[in-house]
This record gives C-alpha cells, structure tokens and sequence, in this order.
C-alpha cells in the first residue's frame, strides 16, 4: 500500500467521522425553557374540607401510570391529543417528594380554535396546563401552569400550595399534523421547588387526521440514545482501520528496507 492510498483512506475515514458528529449536533429538538419563578403559596387557598383527597406526596420515586386523553372541539373534532405519564416533584427542607397523576381521578378541560389550544388535565388538589400555538406551519406549546395543593409532606412541613409556570417558550415543536413524540423522561422546571416530569410523552395539537396521531417527531434524548452507540460504533471501527493501517505501512516500510539492502 502506498502513502498516497493511506491518506486517502484516512481522510475518508476522517470525514464519515465528521458527518456523524455534524448530524448530532444539527437536530433541533432540546427542550429549553425559560422558568417565571412563583414562590409556593402557604396557607392562602380555601380550605379543602375533604382532606383524604388531597395529593399525598410520596418519599420514594414510582413510574407513573400512562394513559391517553383528547381534547374536542365545538364541532366535535379531536383538536388534542396526548398520551403521557404524570409526575410532580416536590423540594421540601432539602428531599424530594413525589405523586404520581391518577388517570381515572383526572378530567380533561379546555377549548380549541384555529391558532391556539388550551388543554388542561385537572384533578382533586391540582391541574397541569398547556397553551399550544399554531404558526404557520408548527405548533408548540408557549406556556406550562401547574398547580399541586397536598397535603404536608412532612410533620414539621406547613401545608403549601405550590405553583409554577413555563413561559415564553416553544416546546415540543412539531410540523402541522405531526405529533411531538420523547420515551425518554420529559422534566420540566416550573420552580426551583416544583417541577412536573412526564414519561413517556407523545402529544399533538391542530390537524389530527380522524383523530390518531401524526408522525412522529423525535425528542432530543431519544434521538441522543439512538445516535450514541452508532457514533461509538464508527468510533471503534476507525480505530481498528487506523491500527490496521498503520501496521500495513510499517510493514511495507520494512520489505522495502530489505530490498534496498
């Protein structure tokens, strides 16, 4: 093999390398958001007289249950759809607490026009909203509310309301008639006390052909843990063509000291 097939291998290996990371790089679906910090409220909100249904916060982190609710409009169309598990996450004198949404405890609330949706899940002692836009051809959601009123985690815990929003953002973006689709968890920090996970999450507003989900379109985590082992993969594999290049030329380099000799 001569120096010249050797750099051209090389540099071809070099450029597989860089269209990888380049891919990697280029997709635009982090989840960012811009967090309007509410301070918890205590002791301010009517008191709920049956004090069995409030949210009981947890110790211990479960899965949350998953489960599948829409969104009608005036003319009966399904204008949201979504299919999710619901977790909040309390801080509470320096430990996280947990409640998981139940499904058959929780409605479904909202309205719909051409340009913007309001879908709201709420249940005893709480909601979780979302604001979606439509703009031209994406929608995405441009505000988070979230509200939990349980019951104190702890016995020298006061009995809070907490509260929290996401504003001013464009999250789970997808092109009309696609869904936003993460298997991966979904946190968002709605406080630096509060936040709401949600796993697994697929979810579409505007445009939902007879009601079913579109394609989907796939979060930043997911997209992550599918490139990663693909990337370490050529990894290896051009670490191994370099090992063998090099004691190609090596070798080469010797036979043709012998000759000389």
């Amino acid at each position: 093999m001569t120096h010249t097939s050797c750099h051209i291998a090389l540099l071809l290996l070099l450029s597989s390398m860089q269209w990888l990371g380049s891919s990697l790089a280029s997709n635009p679906l982090h989840l960012s958001a811009s967090v309007e910090e509410v301070p918890a409220i205590i002791n301010s909100d009517p008191p709920i007289t049956n004090l069995s249904k409030r949210p009981v916060l947890q110790t211990k982190e479960t899965a949350p249950p998953q489960f599948l609710c829409i969104l009608k409009n005036l003319q009966g169309k399904v204008c949201v759809r979504a299919s999710l598990g619901v977790e909040y996450v309390v801080r509470e004198n320096k430990k996280n607490y947990y409640f998981n949404v139940n499904p058959s405890a929780t409605r479904v609330t909202g309205y719909c026009n051409n340009q913007k949706a309001v879908f709201s899940l709420e249940f005893y002692g709480g909601s979780l909203e979302f604001t979606f836009i439509k703009e031209g051809d994406l929608s995405y959601v441009s505000k988070v509310n979230a509200l939990l009123k349980p019951l104190a985690p702890c016995k020298n815990c006061q009995n809070k309301t907490y509260v929290g929003v996401i504003n001013h953002d464009k999250l789970f973006k997808a092109k009309n008639g696609q869904s936003f689709q993460c298997k991966s968890p979904t946190t968002l920090l709605l406080a630096s006390y509060f936040k709401v996970k949600l796993v697994p999450l697929q979810i579409q507003a505007f445009d939902l052909a007879n009601g079913a989900f579109g394609k989907e379109v796939e979060c930043w985590d997911d997209y992550n843990k599918r490139m990663i082992p693909i990337i370490l993969g050529a990894v290896a594999v051009a670490i191994c063509l370099i090992a063998i290049l090099t004691y190609v030329l090596v070798r080469e380099r010797r036979n043709q000291g012998y000759e000389q000799l």
